[in-house]
């Protein structure tokens, strides 16, 4: 098929991607639909994700996006000679993982847990919802993006139902790049079954390397699916989907959806984004990812067993 021509060649994780139109896609939006959450329920449970274009204000994400540029700028994360809001990277900037400038700070806080994003979440379910306490907070530098993977093998020891909230904090264009979903993939359990049930923190006590890692607060296995998205794409069929996103969006997608990164091949500029997480309030939650002070992958994460 032809390429899209509306689309540049797009890269993940060092790979150009195949821009065939069977290969290639735009995410639906889902916003003309804000209201009617049957419909909503229908949409994702097709495609396995939602893609809610402006559904929040604008001015508050760039709100939350000032104090966390702010933030980030104090732990050297930021080029200070430039406004700090603009968010241009530090020299050799890379990944940065940075969770804890999301505590504390009300403007983050109320965005994801309070207000129109949490009552999206109660209405979608039909009930009351809790969300992890733990956020997660990345601002990407130049270079490759996310690797192909599953969220359940993080954070499946409670419910299988709960879904990740992907917002980010300010534009993103395709260069900056963004979050990227594997068409239909949440349907293909004839290939993710071997891979997806996994835990990244639980280990063989009986095996001495793995005993090792999980001591030392290290996985043996990873989580990650592939480091080659194209590969990934001819294995499960569909496409990759993505789109510029803008302050005021957000994708949300279950446990089983594969998915990835475009790559950010700008000069110095940052892309800021959080991943979050909504449950039902009556299913069991993880307990790597609750309380004031949650455990995540630390060695406290961590799960032995006999093999």
């Amino acid at each position: 098929m032809p390429a899209l021509t509306a689309l540049p060649q797009l890269h993940s994780y060092g790979h150009a991607l195949d821009m065939d139109d069977d290969k290639v896609g735009l995410l639906r939006d889902s916003s003309d639909a804000a209201d009617d959450f049957g419909e909503l329920r229908r949409r994702f449970a097709e495609d396995g994700h939602l893609y809610m274009k402006g559904y929040l204000d604008r001015a508050e994400v760039l709100a939350a996006r000032a104090s966390l540029t702010e933030r980030l700028a104090a732990e050297g994360v930021l080029d200070t000679s430039r406004p700090h809001f603009e968010g241009f990277a530090a020299p050799g900037g890379g990944y940065t993982f940075k969770p804890g400038i999301t505590n504390n700070n009300p403007a983050v806080q109320n965005l994801l847990y309070a207000g129109r994003l949490a009552e999206f979440y109660r209405q979608f379910f039909g009930e009351e919802v809790r969300h992890y306490d733990f956020t997660w907070l990345r601002a990407i530098g130049p270079g490759k993006g996310t690797n192909p993977h599953c969220d359940l093998p993080y954070m499946g020891r409670g419910t299988h139902r709960h879904m990740t909230c992907w917002l980010p904090y300010g534009d993103i264009s395709f260069q900056l790049g963004g979050l990227m979903v594997l068409e239909g993939s949440h349907r293909r359990m004839d290939l993710l079954e071997k891979y997806v049930y996994r835990d990244v923190d639980a280990f063989c006590e009986n095996k001495p390397n793995q005993a090792a890692n999980a001591k030392a607060g290290k996985w043996s296995f990873s989580g990650t699916l592939s480091h080659n998205p194209p590969m990934v794409r001819n294995k499960f069929g569909g496409r990759w989907l993505t789109t510029e996103y803008q302050a005021g969006d957000f994708l949300t997608f279950g446990m089983f959806l594969v998915h990835a990164s475009l790559d950010n091949r700008t000069e110095n500029r940052l892309r800021i984004s959080s991943d979050s997480r909504f449950q039902r309030a009556s299913e069991p939650i993880d307990e790597r990812w609750v309380g004031a002070n949650p455990p995540g992958h630390t060695t406290a994460g961590k799960r032995g067993r006999v093999c």
